[in-house]
């Protein structure tokens, strides 16, 4: 676990989450406490990329259960071949923040070179043809490498899923670095290499003890997941914990229209101009179209969020955990999609 004071150093960047209050480990009760206690006791800190949920309990526990069983949990995979997905889906979804973490993190694991070349956005750059072809799997170019089995290849798509869900709220809630604003340009790259040691993973911990903080789905788990196995039931779990947040919070009307537009997406980014959802929300009764709004824009374009479209939500009487809430569902909803396009078999 990392040390002490620099846990509570890194407790302090929860004041870095824009638009909601994340809520301070000394005031955490309930879901909220016992989830901390998770993400410092197996990722090592308290990452604000899980904390910025926690003005919504529910959906805080779906967001540490979907990073710890994909990313942190014991399995077949290395944690830096899940690195290397988690790197590449980030670097395809242009989410800097996610980049220099997860870099940090390869290059704590000894894949500097591939780190480089993948937030470089030339992945093809990468030496090893093993590393080469996964980067570019996570990216949806290629096949995974023919040794995969299919169990293996449901941890690394359960990776690519969490990211793309990651990216987006982490665009959203979070500024494009992890380190504090108020680190000088002089010393980012000292704050990086300390930052990255302690990123560094240690023995993983067990697969499926946080399951307990969601109830069981009456659903089955994707296509993608072996049956009956841990991530089947963890993103059972899960989804259904993002789609009870989205029924509370998001109109029916709404959520259609997010389903249908990222269904017909291709996955690649929309541009700068958001035009394209103006038109896309003009169907919408004029009371939901802020709603609306937000959440398309969250799916399939978050870079674009910025303080206006939030207002506009906030306008409609819309509280911490409603955004929180809303953000989530658009996100999981693009990235069930896009993980799912996923080829499993070699």
């Amino acid at each position: 676990m990392t040390p002490g004071p620099v846990r509570v150093a890194l407790r302090r960047t929860l004041r870095d989450v824009k638009y909601v209050e994340a809520v301070r480990p000394r005031h955490a009760r309930g879901v909220v406490r016992e989830v901390y206690r998770q993400v410092e006791r197996d990722f090592g800190m308290l990452a604000p990329p899980v904390a910025l949920h926690s003005p919504a309990p529910e959906v805080l526990a779906a967001a540490w259960v979907l990073l710890r069983e994909s990313l942190v949990a014991g399995g077949l995979t290395t944690r830096a071949e899940r690195e290397v997905v988690a790197s590449a889906v980030s670097a395809a979804n242009s989410c800097p923040y996610c980049v220099e973490v997860h870099g940090m993190a390869l290059g704590a694991l000894g894949e500097t070179a591939a780190a480089a070349a993948i937030g470089a956005g030339d992945p093809a750059a990468i030496a090893d043809p093993r590393t080469r072809a996964l980067a570019a799997w996570s990216r949806g170019a290629g096949p995974l490498p023919a040794a995969v089995t299919p169990a293996a290849a449901a941890e690394l798509t359960s990776v690519a899923v969490a990211f793309h869900y990651l990216n987006r709220v982490v665009s959203v809630f979070l500024g494009p670095s992890p380190l504090p604003d108020g680190v000088p340009p002089s010393a980012r790259g000292k704050a990086k290499a300390v930052l990255g040691f302690f990123l560094k993973p240690g023995e993983p911990p067990a697969a499926g003890l946080s399951l307990p903080l969601l109830p069981p789905s009456a659903t089955d788990g994707p296509g993608w997941a072996v049956p009956g196995g841990i991530l089947d039931d963890a993103f059972a779990r899960v989804a259904a914990g993002f789609e009870a947040a989205g029924e509370r919070v998001l109109p029916p009307r709404v959520r259609d229209l997010v389903r249908r537009e990222v269904k017909a997406w291709d996955g690649r980014p929309p541009g700068l101009s958001r035009a394209w959802v103006t038109g896309a929300v003009a169907e919408l009764p004029a009371p939901e179209r802020p709603a609306g709004r937000f959440a398309l824009l969250v799916a399939k374009a978050a870079y674009q969020v910025d303080a206006d479209v939030v207002a506009a939500v906030r306008r409609e009487g819309t509280d911490d955990r409603t955004l929180v809430e809303a953000a989530s569902w658009a996100a999981f909803t693009a990235a069930e999609e896009l993980g799912g396009r996923l080829p499993v078999r070699p």
